[in-house]
């Protein structure tokens, strides 16, 4: 079944370049393996993460109508998550960090609806809804925590990348999805992993999305939260990992404490990390979260700022100091003394206020580019902005006026003006000309045969950001990703293991089943002699109705898997464990 979104207000606000990275969840798509998979790590979980967690995700499980039993569906947990303040939405895979941080701002969490296969059960580097829905759903419930999310996607979406963050993020996506496919060969994840290592070797100096990237990681996906002495997790990826959950609390991971400098510190998503920060709770990581965003061009914006807008080689937008806005691909700043005194977009651009696109200023009108100084005019200590009605009059800034304004930095604009307008607070914030010529010093900038010239009004660039002012001025709905995620392969074994699985549940259920769990048994030790977790699900129920005819013979299996199999033995020991102590209590 196609899950609905009809149940949560919030989904309806998302701009439709958000919504082209929904996808259905298909629920009926998730296999009786899969629900498996989802219950053991839920057990497990919920076992250890009780003693080791912050208290936020224990309560939280509960308060988003997560079944430890059963894979959560979205149509539910959107009627929860609705009474939190929260939706979420399932996403193939990684998707681009602007959009991900994005969907946060609009307090939407984004679910990798995929679930990692058997082989992969203590940690995958794909995203998947254990990661998602049992790693980050339940925090977000903690009040405090959920600003901190959605504050954090607010600055994140504005970060301005480089050129070279979408190859990184093009490449941790190929990365995770062939490491988590079955059967891929060595050969190309060692590619995958060669070229990921090469990309982290020679990223340059570090962009904002890069940074801001890093606290995400060191916070959202691997935080610890109290004191070094005694930390608790509540990062996403420790809460999803039944192996790395428990080896971070080990002293063989270094904890350090949570500062502004984690945002130099890159991560390697597809190893145990090394060292862990810790927050001593959750207001502080907001105070870190505005520390680094008090120095992101969308707060200094500036020449650094228009300058960071060009490398990224990608749509961005500045501000000037009266509000007007300029949205485009930066192409050419000229500067003078450390200040930037006339800006170049190339192709479509918009103008906006407010994040409001201004009429007649849309794409189709500035189709090619847009030029502008910025500044004051030389001279004259007063800037166009501050100017008065008698101002403006004086300095032959009028309607129907030839005029040649000369700027500081070497920039005269001549020409005929037409009009102007204006901002809420009486600012002249964009003049128009006819038979205009813009120059720097000898090189001419704008030409009367272009056009109409419309020149943007402000004494200097107070904000550069990533993206549209105006997110209706541009058609965003364009991304595609280079590569797809891998779904697990049909092959009559598997289907009849996969009927196995699903006879098991079913008696768990306490429905009747096809099989008895003789039968079942017997066709795995006959037929799937490898597999581990379904023999663990039969103990279970054995114990439970305590069978102990048949009971012997499975654990002797389990224990022979131990002996053929080293790499899981220790889950057959969490496993057994759970079952066990489960009966005693």
């Amino acid at each position: 079944m196609e899950t609905s979104f009809e149940n949560n207000p919030l989904l309806d606000r998302l701009p439709q370049h958000l919504k082209q990275f929904i996808k259905p969840q298909n629920y009926g798509d998730y296999t009786p393996i899969n629900q498996a998979v989802w219950r053991f790590v839920m057990h497990k979980n919920v076992s250890y993460l009780s003693k080791v967690a912050h208290s936020s995700y224990l309560d939280g499980l509960k308060k988003t109508g997560l079944e430890i039993d059963t894979i959560p569906n979205m149509y539910g947990m959107n009627r929860i998550l609705k009474d939190i303040g929260w939706a979420a939405v399932a996403v193939d895979g990684f998707i681009p960090p602007n959009a991900f941080m994005e969907f946060q701002a609009y307090n939407v969490l984004v679910i990798a609806s995929d679930i990692r296969q058997m082989e992969h059960i203590e940690y995958t580097p794909a995203p998947d809804i254990i990661h998602e829905g049992a790693g980050h759903a339940p925090i977000i419930a903690n009040p405090e925590y959920a600003e901190y999310l959605r504050r954090f996607g607010e600055i994140g979406c504005k970060a301005i990348s480089s050129s070279r963050d979408y190859e990184m993020y093009e490449a941790i996506r190929l990365l995770s999805i062939l490491k988590e496919a079955e059967d891929t060969p060595a050969y190309e994840i060692e590619a995958a992993e060669k070229q990921v290592n090469d990309l982290q070797n020679n990223m340059g100096e570090l962009s904002e999305m890069a940074q801001i990237r890093n606290l995400h990681w060191w916070t959202v996906e691997y935080g610890l939260i109290g004191t070094l002495e005694n930390p608790k997790i509540y990062g996403a990826g420790l809460l999803s990992s039944i192996g790395e959950s428990e080896w971070c609390m080990t002293d063989n991971v270094k904890k350090i404490p949570y500062d502004i400098s984690a945002a130099n510190q890159n991560f390697d998503i597809t190893k145990p990390q090394p060292q862990l920060y810790v927050t001593p709770d959750f207001a502080y990581l907001s105070m870190v979260l505005e520390e680094f965003a008090h120095n992101m061009a969308l707060r200094t914006g500036g020449l650094s700022g228009i300058r960071k807008l060009i490398r990224s080689n990608a749509m961005g937008t500045i501000e000037l100091s009266t509000g007007i806005q300029i949205s485009g691909q930066f192409t050419n700043v000229i500067e003078q003394e450390g200040k930037p005194v006339y800006f170049q977009t190339a192709g479509k651009t918009a103008l906006s206020y407010r994040e409001k696109e201004l009429v007649g200023h849309g794409t189709s009108y500035h189709s090619e580019g847009f030029g502008s100084p910025v500044g004051k005019l030389k001279g004259i200590n007063l800037a166009i902005e501050d100017m008065s009605p008698r101002d403006l009059r004086a300095y032959d800034i009028y309607e129907s006026e030839k005029v040649t304004l000369e700027f500081e930095g070497n920039i005269t604009v001549s020409g005929e003006i037409i009009t102007g307008s204006r901002n809420l607070q009486g600012e002249i914030i964009l003049i128009s000309f006819r038979n205009c010529t813009v120059k720097h010093d000898n090189t001419v900038l704008f030409q009367p045969e272009w056009g109409k010239y419309d020149m943007a009004v402000g004494k200097k660039v107070i904000s550069a950001f990533s993206g549209p002012a105006d997110v209706n001025s541009f058609d965003l709905t364009i991304h595609a990703v280079s590569s797809k995620t891998i779904k697990a392969k049909k092959t009559t074994e598997r289907d009849e293991l996969e009927g196995l699985y699903q006879n098991v549940r079913t008696i768990r259920e306490g429905k009747s089943a096809d099989l008895s769990l003789d039968k079942i048994f017997e066709l795995v030790k006959k037929n799937h002699p490898n597999d581990w977790l379904l023999s663990v699900e039969i103990t279970e129920l054995l114990q439970k109705e305590k069978n102990q005819d048949l009971l012997p013979e499975v654990l002797g299996h389990l224990e022979q898997l131990r002996q053929n199999r080293p790499e899981i033995e220790h889950l057959i020991e969490v496993g057994l464990e759970l079952i066990f102590k489960n009966t005693e209590e």
